[in-house]
């Protein structure tokens, strides 16, 4: 390796990245301190579902990366999905001006360059910034998700978990803050109480912790985000009329004060796109790519539940055509078990200041492959706009690791002015369907309106309705039911309720069908390993059961979310 010659490690270059499909240009090769713009290196469309990595320290030029690939993709009329951090990548719809200094770089790498505007959706979290409000539903969001912004911990989310069930159970609609506050009020009032005493596994005084985090929310200004109309993540996947790839910006400007919304509303999002997209195997471009700049923020401090959930959402919607690159400071950001599945890593400079920086440096250096470069001292001498490259070629190899100065981007590397996003915003067709803030019936009405009268179970997609006289033997049965299937299912302990009594048991044809065991492994295996860690240990061997009856009842997706809608 250290005998080669620098002629030899240009052949090795070029070879590497000589490629027959289509590709995203990133730059040209540096090979012993000489610039080969005839050493190109490129990543394969095909190849970008199989996710990336986008690491270096603060200010050497991952945003600017993250552009460029974004406008190549636009081009290719592929979807792109970005948060907006630091509001600079607005940029992507003003076109870039010339000037010698950048026509020296563009002219040394062989980039054929001039400025452009691409198609851009501006979005903002609940309507926090200048773009069309995004918002969701308490009931798509899920116990988990929710859990992580409200910081439960594995107890009190378990708790929530039961709530958002009987929820279902009593199709009590989860669309707002209010609505969530009213059931758990309900719960614990005296009305509610045999309800709450039904429930089991969760007691008053839980209740009443998640009852004051919901409070504490309201407070941050959150209820903004959760309601409706809710975004409907399809629009994520949608081209220009000249068949450029609309790029979906996400303004973020208080994300300091909420960094875990905003960690948690991007795995929702990936959450729902998994439950509504077909499986789409290898196609020749992604369907959509999302860039999770501050990838960080997604794991610092997030339960197993929900590290499983992630890992297993990566894993999976590769073959539904998302391909999610993680951007961030390095890869021990990223666990391990994630870090595992991305195939395509563009690492910019490291700084070795201090020990704990320098075993950072050397854990990156290790998860390269061997190359022709020192890398420890590659990763910490590379200049601003350089990157250590090596990417899956079409074949699913790695590509040789190169050390490459970066092509520039082709529209403006900072903020389009606030006339331009907000006129932007206003011509969006998507603003008629999302501006403005509705308020549907829902728990909170039903709740609030229906007087001292219990409910029964609902039928799917129909009301509560009042338990009637001369029922309660059969209430008392379904209710027992209900609470043994919670204690031995969900709760993962046999059940203190009576069994039921042979002439009130449901007669064969009743009963729902249930499944042998299934123990394979494949997608079905990954998902149902998830479900079961995602929702507790007591659910795994339900998880398995369920076969593919993977999102009934408690089972409402990897994250615990709902892909149920109303339009």
């Amino acid at each position: 390796m250290a005998d080669k010659s620098a002629a030899e490690k240009l052949a090795t270059i070029q070879k590497g990245y000589t490629l027959e499909g289509a590709t995203i240009e990133l730059g040209a090769a540096i090979i012993d301190g000489e610039l080969h713009k005839d050493a190109p290196v490129r990543l394969p469309l095909a190849m970008m579902n199989r996710h990336g990595l986008v690491a270096g320290a603060t200010g050497t030029g991952k945003t600017v990366t993250l552009h460029m690939m974004a406008e190549q993709l636009s081009t290719a009329g592929v979807p792109v999905f970005l948060a907006d951090i630091k509001g600079d990548l607005s940029g992507l719809a003003t076109a870039a001006v010339g000037s010698e200094k950048l026509s020296a770089r563009t002219d040394s790498i062989g980039q054929q360059w001039a400025g452009k505007t691409f198609p851009v959706e501006f979005l903002s979290l609940g309507g926090d910034g200048n773009g069309i409000p995004v918002r969701a539903t308490i009931t798509s969001f899920g116990p988990i998700l929710l859990s992580r912004v409200m910081e439960l911990n594995d107890t009190q989310e378990s708790s929530l978990q039961l709530v958002f069930h009987f929820a279902d159970q009593k199709n009590l609609e989860l669309i707002d803050l209010k609505d969530l506050r009213a059931v758990i009020q309900f719960l614990t009032s005296d009305e509610g109480k045999p309800e709450l005493e039904d429930l089991g596994g969760l007691s008053k005084a839980t209740a009443g912790v998640i009852l004051r985090e919901l409070v504490n929310l309201e407070a941050q200004g959150m209820e903004k985000f959760f309601g409706e109309p809710e975004f409907d993540t399809p629009e994520l996947l949608r081209n220009a009329p000249d068949g450029r790839g609309v790029i979906t910006c996400l303004e973020l400007p208080t994300l300091q004060t909420k960094p875990k919304l905003f960690s948690t509303f991007l795995m929702w999002l990936l959450a729902d796109l998994f439950e509504d997209l077909p499986e789409a195997g290898d196609l020749d471009k992604p369907k959509l790519v999302f860039f999770l700049d501050e990838a960080h923020l997604l794991f610092n401090g997030a339960s197993k539940a929900f590290l499983d959930a992630i890992t297993t959402t990566v894993r999976l919607i590769r073959s539904k055509g998302v391909g999610i690159f993680f951007v961030t400071q390095t890869p021990k950001d990223v666990p391990s078990d994630v870090l595992g599945q991305l195939a395509n890593r563009v690492q910019h400079a490291l700084r070795a200041f201090t020990p704990e920086d320098a075993k950072a440096l050397r854990a990156t250096v290790s998860t390269f492959p061997i190359s022709d470069y020192d890398l420890e001292e590659t990763l910490t001498s590379a200049g601003i706009g350089e990157a250590v490259i090596t990417v899956m070629n079409e074949k699913g190899a790695p590509t040789p690791v190169a050390l490459t100065r970066l092509r520039a981007p082709e529209s403006v590397m900072g903020p389009s002015t606030d006339e331009l996003v907000k006129s932007t915003v206003a011509g969006s067709a998507l603003l008629a369907k999302y501006g403005s803030a509705v308020d549907n019936v829902s728990a909170y009405e039903k709740l609030t309106g229906k007087g001292a009268a219990s409910t029964g179970d609902a039928a799917p997609g129909q009301p509560p309705v009042p338990a009637t006289a001369g029922s309660g033997t059969l209430d008392q049965n379904a209710v027992d039911a209900d609470a043994r299937r919670i204690e031995e299912e969900i709760l993962g302990r046999p059940s203190s309720r009576p069994a039921p009594r042979p002439e009130s048991a449901p007669a064969p044809q009743e009963r729902a069908p249930r499944s042998a065991p299934q123990q394979g492994g494949g997608m079905m295996g990954d998902i149902t390993g998830a479900l079961g860690g995602a929702l507790g240990g007591g659910l795994k061997s339900m998880a398995r059961s369920l076969g593919t009856q993977l999102g009934r009842e408690l089972l409402r997706g990897v994250f615990g979310t709902s892909s149920r809608r109303r339009r």
